[in-house]
């Protein structure tokens, strides 16, 4: 027997709605029953945000027995709770490597190059670095030759006028405080390579990056521009230097004159540099600060290179060749041996400082 379907008396205003094969009465014809089981899911960027969707309903309260922070901390965050501490796991493991590849170029480079011991404030008298040898080079030795470059002063006043500026004391000094000027000889044109500024610019750069010799907490020194400095760092011509620094060679040098308490920078070398250094202009203007004031400071003796392929002490004369081999042609009779070592280029007293 046929059971009879009974029709709603509303059914022509759609109140009857199919739903998985069977009738169900909808009297106002708007709860239509959808099927979500194939719809995206959906994540939002912050999951601690409180949810403004108008068609969200509340969920209805349960019991349930407290979470622990860290389980607050995985219901909220979901997969990101478990991707934190992997990020951080790598995050440590690259830094590990790092730091033991740092360590490994450091072990196969010798290690931070020395730069001999200090001599006693007594002892700074005279010239303190003055070129290798006798003054007597064959003409063929490619060591110190000039490169190619801007122009140069040959000649100048003698006289040195102070650039203006100070700065605040740099390093510890525990044992040693020194105040320096910084000077350009009268005569000599600066405007070439950024004028006086840019000159004594360099120099406090120099003598204050940690690098250089104030990470010795035995040192500390300052710039001043009035009275009497310790030493006096001092842009100077060809002539001058030549006559400063001792006689008349034929390589253009620097040097350290303990008497005039004048760090002579060869303004010959501070605008071409030197070949057999290898480096760049800057980082040779670096080298030829830290190499004489580090006489200055009492780094006397020049020293050979160390370790063969290691960074250059440096208190070696770098102008004149980063291989034992060219210095020690230079001066049989220094304290460079003949043992065929090759340093690279280095203007820092603590270059891994």
């Amino acid at each position: 027997m046929t059971r009879p379907r009974i029709t709603p008396h509303n059914e022509q205003d759609q109140g009857v709605r199919e739903h998985g094969g069977v009738e169900v009465y909808d009297p106002l014809g708007v709860h239509e029953t959808q099927d979500r089981s194939h719809q995206p899911l959906r994540a939002r960027w912050d999951p601690t945000a409180p949810d403004d969707s108008p068609s969200r309903t509340p969920r209805p309260e349960r019991a349930a027995k407290k979470q622990s922070a860290l389980g607050r901390f995985v219901s909220t965050y979901g997969w990101r709770a478990y991707a934190l501490p992997v990020l951080f796991v790598v995050t440590v493991l690259v830094v590990v490597d790092a730091v033991r590849d740092g360590s490994d170029v450091i072990a196969g480079s010798g290690g931070a190059p020395g730069f001999g011991q200090l001599s006693p404030r007594a002892a700074s008298a005279g010239i303190i670095g003055a070129p290798p040898g006798d003054g007597h080079f064959p003409a063929d030795l490619p060591s110190g030759a000039l490169p190619e470059g801007g122009a140069l002063t040959e000649t100048a006043a003698g006289t040195w006028h102070v650039v203006p500026g100070t700065t605040a004391q740099i390093g510890t000094g525990a044992e040693f405080k020194f105040s320096y000027t910084v000077e350009i000889e009268d005569g000599v044109d600066t405007s070439g390579f950024g004028g006086d500024e840019s000159v004594a610019k360099m120099v406090d750069s120099t003598l204050g990056n940690p690098k250089s010799w104030a990470h010795d907490p035995k040192f500390a020194y300052r710039r001043i521009d009035k009275g009497e400095p310790d030493f006096r760092v001092s842009l100077t011509s060809r002539e001058s230097s030549r006559k400063a620094c001792g006689f008349d060679i034929p390589i253009d040098s620097s040097c350290f004159n303990a008497d005039l308490r004048r760090v002579v920078l060869s303004e010959v070398r501070w605008v071409r540099g030197a070949l057999a250094y290898e480096g760049d202009i800057g980082s040779y203007r670096q080298y030829q600060i830290n190499h004489e004031v580090g006489h200055a400071i009492g780094y006397h003796q020049h020293q050979p290179c160390e370790t063969d392929g290691g960074l250059a002490p440096v208190m070696m004369q770098q102008t004149f060749g980063i291989r034992n081999n060219d210095i020690a042609a230079l001066d049989p009779d220094g304290v460079v041996p003949m043992d065929g070592k090759r340093c690279r280029f280095n203007p820092w007293p603590f270059p891994r400082g």
